[in-house]
C-alpha cells in the first residue's frame, strides 16, 4: 500500500468492501473526509470502490487466512499510524437445508462470518484503544427470526449480535465503543455471489417484499447511512446496540 495520510483523519476499515452494503460504506466514510482502507479477497471490486474518492485505499486480503487479521492491522498502522473504526462486513451464504449441509458448507461460513471478525477485532484492540475506536459489526434482520434453508448464515449472523453485545461490556472500560446494524433485504449481489438463478433471485425478492411493511428493497447507502452514524464521535453514548435497516422486517 503506498499512501500517505493526514494524521487529523480518521481512519477506517472496511471488510467485504468490494461491492454492495461494504462500497458503499466505504465511500460514506470517505465523503466525511476519514481515510478508507478496503479490504475484500479481489482486486478489482476494491479498486472500482477506491476509484470514487482518493481517501479510498484497496487491501487485498483473505480474512480468513492465516496472520491475514494481523497483517491488515500492521499495514493499516504503517500507513497512517492509527486505526479509529473496524467495519466487519464481509460475509457469505450458503444455503442448504439440514439434511444437505456439507462439513465445508458449514466451516467456509463460520470461518468468514464469524472466526474473521473475532480475529480482526482482536489484531486491532490495541490501535482501538488508543484511538477510543469503534468496532462496527454488520449482522442481519433475519438474525433475529427464522431462515429456512439458510439456517447456519443466520446463526453466525446471530452468534455475531451476541459478540457485539458482549464485547460492548467487555471493552467500554478500555475506551471502545461496539455496535451493529441489521440489515433487511438490501439490493446487493448477495444473491449471484450464492449462485442463485435470475428465477430464484426474483422469488426471494417477492418473499422479501411481502414481509417488507415499507414495501421495497433497501439500499446500500441506507446501510451506511446507519453505519457512518453509529461510528461517529457524536454517537459516543452508544454502545451495545444492534439497529435493524430492514423497513421494519423484523417488527412486522
Amino acid at each position: 500500500m503506498e499512501i500517505t495520510a493526514s494524521q487529523s483523519s480518521r481512519v477506517v476499515v472496511v471488510t467485504g468492501a468490494g461491492t454492495g452494503i461494504g462500497r458503499a460504506t466505504a465511500r460514506a466514510f470517505a465523503g466525511e473526509g476519514a481515510r478508507v482502507v478496503v479490504v475484500g479477497r479481489r482486486r478489482g471490486p476494491l479498486e472500482e470502490t477506491a476509484a470514487a474518492d482518493g481517501r479510498i485505499t484497496p487491501l487485498p486480503a483473505d480474512i480468513t487466512g492465516d496472520g491475514e487479521p494481523e497483517r491488515i492491522v500492521r499495514e493499516v498502522l504503517g500507513a497512517y499510524g492509527r486505526l479509529d473504526v473496524l467495519v466487519n462486513n464481509a460475509a457469505i451464504v450458503r444455503g442448504g437445508a439440514l439434511g444437505t449441509l456439507g462439513r465445508e458448507v458449514i466451516t467456509d461460513q463460520l470461518d468468514t462470518n464469524l472466526v474473521a471478525p473475532v480475529l480482526l477485532a482482536q489484531a486491532a484492540l490495541p490501535s482501538l484503544e488508543a484511538s477510543g475506536g469503534v468496532i462496527v459489526n454488520v449482522s442481519t434482520s433475519v438474525g433475529q427470526r427464522a431462515w429456512p434453508g439458510s439456517s447456519v448464515y443466520a446463526a453466525t449472523k446471530t452468534a455475531l449480535e451476541l459478540l457485539t453485545r458482549s464485547w460492548a461490556v467487555e471493552l467500554a472500560p478500555r475506551g471502545i465503543r461496539v455496535v451493529a446494524v441489521a440489515p433487511g433485504a438490501v439490493d446487493t449481489p448477495i444473491g449471484e455471489h450464492q449462485g442463485l438463478t435470475p428465477e430464484r433471485m426474483a422469488a426471494v425478492r417477492q418473499w422479501q417484499l411481502a414481509h417488507t411493511p415499507l414495501g421495497r428493497i433497501g439500499r446500500p447507502e441506507e446501510v451506511a447511512w446507519a453505519i457512518t452514524r453509529l461510528a461517529a464521535p457524536a454517537a459516543s453514548f452508544v454502545t451495545g446496540v444492534v439497529l435493524p435497516v430492514d423497513g421494519g422486517a423484523v417488527v412486522a
